[in-house]
């Protein structure tokens, strides 16, 4: 059994893993316990609860124009909170396993592997790959790039002409604890697929619709992963 510390539990993911059963110990620290622009609340935390490991779940994501209208924000919660969050571990030596996007691949030609260059394709995957960049300097760490999206797919139009790899939450957290002893990057999604292809097979009446390609929402065209490594582990 390890003890794990879950930050940005109150998330829509996070709420998803407060239902998962397993043998682990889980804290879900609320942001007046912890609070991830606060060294000093991550350091009184830990020095509670001496955790094993952190998930490290906890920042800034929608609405995606946020992160162009407020960059203090953006910076503050998904740069210098995971920075914050890295030192904190490295102290103490815990596990660090952090949830990026498939957004910081350039989102052109799809099926990126793990290895492959990097450019993120908005101010959001920008402030992740920040967030990145502090945890790969961290050996005992994990970094999970994933596509992942809430059940039942929430929008009544999908577009046809964006390719992805989307997974739904559910299935994200039933595969999370089987990779919390692996060190490095892995991609986390569902095959590859039109976003409108995976909304209609869980809702049928779903609105296909086309996406431009220089597109204001900063989406990109194909952000599809290479899920090759993910599968293997799981065998």
């Amino acid at each position: 059994m390890k003890k794990i510390i879950i930050t940005g539990g109150t998330g829509r993911f996070g709420s998803i893993l407060k239902k998962i059963k397993t043998r682990h110990k889980l804290f879900f620290p609320n942001k007046n316990e912890l609070d991830i622009k606060k060294l000093k609340t991550i350091k009184n935390y830990f020095a509670q609860k001496k955790p094993d490991i952190l998930i490290h779940l906890a920042g800034l994501s929608r609405p995606m124009n946020i992160h162009n209208k407020n960059i203090k924000k953006s910076i503050d919660l998904n740069i210098i909170g995971t920075a914050n969050i890295t030192k904190a571990c490295e102290e103490k030596n815990v596990k660090l396993i952090y949830f990026s996007t498939n957004y910081v691949y350039p989102g052109t030609i799809g099926n990126y592997k793990e290895s492959d260059s990097l450019l993120p394709v908005n101010n959001y995957a920008w402030s992740k790959l920040g967030g990145e960049s502090s945890v790969h300097l961290y050996n005992n760490s994990l970094i999970l790039r994933v596509c992942m999206t809430e059940k039942p797919f929430i929008h009544k139009e999908a577009f046809s002409n964006v390719k992805t790899s989307f997974m739904y939450h559910e299935a994200v957290a039933k595969i999370l604890f089987r990779l919390i002893n692996k060190k490095g990057i892995i991609n986390i999604g569902g095959p590859s697929m039109s976003i409108y292809d995976f909304a209609r097979k869980g809702d049928k009446s779903i609105i296909s619709k086309k996406l431009k390609k220089n597109n204001k929402i900063g989406m990109p065209m194909n952000s599809s992963l290479n899920i090759n490594k993910m599968k293997k582990i799981l065998r």
